[in-house]
């Protein structure tokens, strides 16, 4: 998933899945110009609600320093020492 504005790339999303029991959401990255400004939010939600994905039982991620962003959109801290998130739907 690409995040753009004003036709520039400002950040990006992969998705590892099997399109119904389990989605991986790695390498989310928007560049620091543009963080804090609710991009990363949008493009979080846009992935979550993408009609391929409306089957995915569970989603998990990993992160060090974003827990509040995917907290936003209902991830759960799962406690290991690798920051490990989970969402069940």
């Amino acid at each position: 998933f690409g995040l753009y504005l004003d036709r520039q790339q400002i950040g990006f999303a992969r998705v590892l899945t099997d399109f119904v029991a389990i989605a991986y959401l790695l390498d989310v990255f928007a560049l620091p110009s543009h963080r804090n400004l609710g991009y990363g939010s949008r493009l979080i939600e846009h992935i979550l609600d993408f009609p391929d994905f409306v089957d995915v039982k569970k989603w998990t991620l990993k992160t060090r320093d974003s827990r509040s962003l995917y907290e936003r959109h209902g991830f759960i801290a799962v406690d290991s020492p690798d920051g490990l998130m989970v969402l069940s739907r």
